[in-house]
């Protein structure tokens, strides 16, 4: 027969959910970094940056304000709102100084899509 005392097995569970918890917050970290969520489809973004927003950004660049480009550096110093997908989402949609508002042109989700590609080509780098 197997015998354990009480005493034995009573540090088990609390070292059992510590590593469970543990793991569940490495795993939530990881995934977080690992993959981030985009709510757009990057090829169909390059599409309709190419139609519509190339002539002032190609190449990641502006052509009126200059400082303003679409890398990652800038994008994060100059967008309201920080260098993620709906800041994008918002300046396309109702413009900004010179850069005219998109919302009445494009459906919204040419607009997520247009996000999303210039937020995965800011992080890869435009002259890729």
């Amino acid at each position: 027969t197997l015998a354990v005392s009480a005493s034995a097995l009573s540090f088990v569970p609390k070292d059992l959910a510590k590593a469970a918890q543990a793991g569940a917050v490495a795993a939530a970290i990881a995934g977080g970094v690992a993959a981030p969520a985009f709510a757009g489809d990057v090829g169909a973004g390059e599409q309709v940056f190419n139609a519509n927003c190339a002539a002032c950004h190609a190449g990641g660049q502006n052509v009126i304000m200059p400082e303003k480009t679409l890398e990652k550096e800038a994008l994060e110093s100059y967008l309201a709102g920080g260098r993620n997908e709906k800041a994008v989402i918002t300046q396309v949609t109702n413009g900004k100084n010179a850069m005219p508002a998109f919302g009445g042109r494009l459906s919204d989700e040419d607009i997520a899509n247009v996000a999303t590609y210039v937020i995965t080509t800011s992080e890869a780098g435009w002259d890729e």
